[in-house]
């Protein structure tokens, strides 16, 4: 390393030009440049940072906090690469350099080794999973066996027998890894050259040979994922309310409630600034999910689990548009998708809450029936379900009317190659949003899934309910554009549950039975939605439909279906919004400037509150820079999907979802070499010897500094 030069000040007389403070500030200036110029030299030959690193992140809620963090400065390990569940003894009690950060493949990321690694966490400084190409050939799911289990209609109080999963377990491959609380960072690190440059780091350095300890240098690894929030909701939202009376307001805010916007959209306008009920409006609300989850932040892909399901209600709502517009059923029809699912009901529970206090469009009194889509893409050959609450039926006009949304189910299908099913009539309601709106009455409702009893998905809220799980592959030699267009088989299947969906909900709406055949959804528009969704959002179909500003949102990977938290917008959103406007709205000829005023001209004070309008992108013709864009008309908004426990300030509620996110300010991962300790020690002794050795000489030279830098100079009493 370079080593700068000393300054020591002049003490004898010296002429004005050569000022000792101005030599001194000149070398401290040129011993800070080449410090800093050295020091980053050496940092990047010291340590490799990884690129593609994705943490586990801390949650919190009323009672406790999950998921994990590192020290303030880090977590730092000895490498060492796991190879079976056996090879544990090293990292947890004959291994003679702990801590040790464990290096795992995706099949051994298992509950019971995960939990053995906690028990043992003295040894163990972190987890670095390798995330695989390709789908494992078993079952995974991080999520538990029983989801959103405290939150939905089953308690106790509705039916002790059909609480808590008695009857069936949906998700019995659940592990409930990611409800776990780990005291160290568990980091996903993608299968490219970073994991080869650490396998090859550990294979140089920390693997034994014959049984021997490997000798040092030893390669080691920092893993940096601290979180700021602890304990549970009520600690970290007191501590974020002090921060407003701080220095820095905001800054010091520890957590955020988990929170997004429900997107909804109905057949007929609704004035949009009269709140509560609205008189002889009798409406069938068709409802799905957005969200989803893994193990890891910002891994959500939810194929199965969401996409299925909402890609089905916006091709279905696409559908509808020409049939609702040219024979318009005496119901209206609202389509509503919900955020924050995954986390104890978030969105659905806000819209419920909404409507009983009179705060949204409609209230309980003006639903008809619901009719919900759930997990849709994995049917096969096998049949769609049609799910419902054996609790509420028993109150015969609830079941009449469940029997009529049955029949107008059936009467969709009909044509089509689809069976339908339905499970045994003691069975309880899947996980789903429609539970929370029977939490606040009887509201006759069926959920469609793919399963009979328990999840059809094997890899349910994981990072493999991906587009793979759903078998949309393509031809090798296609480009993204033609990918974009091609019909897989998945995109069929889906188009025909979309069309029964359809069909079964102008028939609800008491539309002329006559049209149902001619209602049919798009297959080239399914394959589009699940593309954009499961394997690129940045396509040239959605670059059409978005305004220009919300460009930056579309990216060369999949879309990101976690939740996010309060006053951020996610991407998953923003598309949902701008789709359904697009598939359910019309174009309207007006100027780009009254389109974001949301008029149709200077003078039109009214059709703000009952339309949305949106200037989108629109095409790019060949050989042309610019777009042509227009403006969209549709009925689409956007409400609240925080839970009223935020805005009740109820942090131990157990009636509504206290979902918050931990604040973190930095995530990065790196590897170096580490010496041993003999040479540590060696290098510190050689140090303090240097430090004594300067600390002497500095003081002899002081001492005497007039002899060592006497300059000759005349006696005061020189005459000339």
């Amino acid at each position: 390393m370079y080593a700068p030069p000393v300054c020591v000040p002049l003490l004898s007389q010296t002429r004005k030009m050569d000022s000792p403070s101005i030599r001194c500030s000149f070398h401290l200036l040129v011993c800070w440049l080449f410090v800093g110029v050295g020091c980053s030299s050496v940092e990047k030959k010291i340590y490799v940072h990884l690129n593609y690193t994705l943490p586990c992140v801390r949650l919190l809620n009323a009672t406790h906090q999950i998921g994990c963090q590192s020290h303030l400065s880090g977590n730092v390990g000895v490498l060492h690469v796991l190879e079976s569940e056996e090879n544990l003894d090293w990292v947890l009690r004959s291994g003679l350099n702990p801590p040790y950060l464990v290096i795992l493949d995706s099949p051994l990321f298992t509950r019971s080794i995960m939990m053995k690694l906690k028990n043992g966490s003295s040894r163990v400084a972190g987890v670095a999973v390798v995330a695989p190409s390709t789908n494992p050939p078993d079952g995974v799911s991080p999520h538990t066996n029983c989801p959103n289990e405290n939150t939905g209609v089953y308690t106790e109080k509705y039916d002790p027998a059909l609480a808590h999963c008695n009857v069936t377990v949906w998700n019995p491959l659940g592990s409930g890894l990611s409800y776990e609380e780990f005291d160290f960072p568990i980091f996903s690190l993608k299968d490219d050259n970073d994991t080869k440059v650490i396998r090859q780091c550990y294979m140089d350095h920390n693997r034994a040979v014959n049984g021997s300890a490997p000798q040092h240098p030893l390669c080691a690894m920092q893993l940096l994922s601290h979180m700021s929030a602890v304990t549970d909701t009520a600690t970290c939202m007191r501590r974020s309310d002090l921060s407003a009376f701080s220095l820095s307001p905001g800054l010091d805010t520890v957590c955020d409630p988990l929170a997004d916007f429900n997107v909804w959209a109905s057949t007929r306008p609704l004035n949009n600034t009269a709140k509560g009920h609205k008189e002889g409006e009798s409406v069938v609300v068709a409802a799905a999910r957005l969200d989803s989850r893994s193990f890891f932040f910002d891994v959500a892909p939810g194929a199965e689990s969401s996409v299925s399901g909402f890609v089905a209600l916006l091709a279905a709502a696409h559908a509808l548009r020409s049939v609702t517009q040219e024979a318009p059923p005496p119901r209206n029809i609202l389509y509503a998708f919900f955020q924050g699912e995954t986390f104890d009901y978030i969105g659905s529970s806000r819209m419920v809450y909404d409507m009983e206090k009179k705060h949204f469009v409609v209230d309980l009194d003006n639903i008809h029936s619901l009719l919900e889509i759930g997990q849709v893409g994995l049917r096969g050959n096998s049949s769609l379900w049609l799910h419902s609450d054996p609790v509420s039926r028993k109150n015969s006009s609830v079941d009449g009317e469940v029997k009529k949304l049955l029949e107008s189910l059936r009467a969709g299908a009909a044509g089509l190659n689809v069976s339908l099913a339905e499970p045994s009539f003691s069975q309880p309601l899947p996980p789903s949003s429609f539970q929370r709106f029977l939490r606040a009455r009887p509201i006759p409702g069926v959920v469609i899934q793919d399963h009979q009893s328990s999840f059809t998905n094997r890899f349910y809220e994981s990072m493999y309910d991906n587009a793979g799980y759903l078998d949309i592959s393509y031809p090798p030699d296609l480009t993204p554009e033609q990918q974009l267009q091609f019909v897989t088989d998945t995109a069929t299947a889906l188009t025909e549950v979309a069309t029964v969906v359809a069909r079964s909900l102008y028939a609800q709406a008491g539309g002329d039975q006559a049209r149902l055949s001619s209602i049919n959804a798009d297959p080239q528009m399914v394959t589009q939605m699940l593309y954009g969704f499961l394997v690129r959002s940045n396509n040239s179909w959605f670059q059409q439909l978005v305004p220009s500003n919300l460009m930056s949102f579309l990216a060369d990977r999949p879309t990101n279906l976690y939740v996010g938290v309060l006053n951020q917008h996610s991407e998953l959103t923003m598309l949902v919004q701008h789709l359904l406007a697009n598939l359910t709205g019309t174009t309207v000829n007006i100027t780009q400037e009254n389109c974001n005023y949301q008029r149709e001209d200077e003078q039109d004070k009214a059709n703000k509150h009952m339309f949305f309008y949106v200037w989108v992108q629109g095409a790019a013709p060949p050989n042309a820079t610019e777009r042509e864009g227009f403006c969209t008309r549709s009925t689409v908004r956007l409400t609240s999907a925080l839970s009223p426990a935020f805005d009740l300030q109820e942090y131990t509620s157990k009636d509504y979802s206290t979902w918050t996110e931990s604040r973190w300010k930095s995530i990065s991962g790196r590897i170096f070499l580490v010496a041993g300790h003999e040479l540590e020690m060696l290098t510190l002794g050689v140090g303090l010897g240097v430090l004594i050795t300067s600390l002497l000489l500095t003081y002899a030279m002081s001492a005497k500094a007039d002899i060592l830098f006497s300059s000759g100079r005349e006696p005061v009493n020189a005459t000339y």
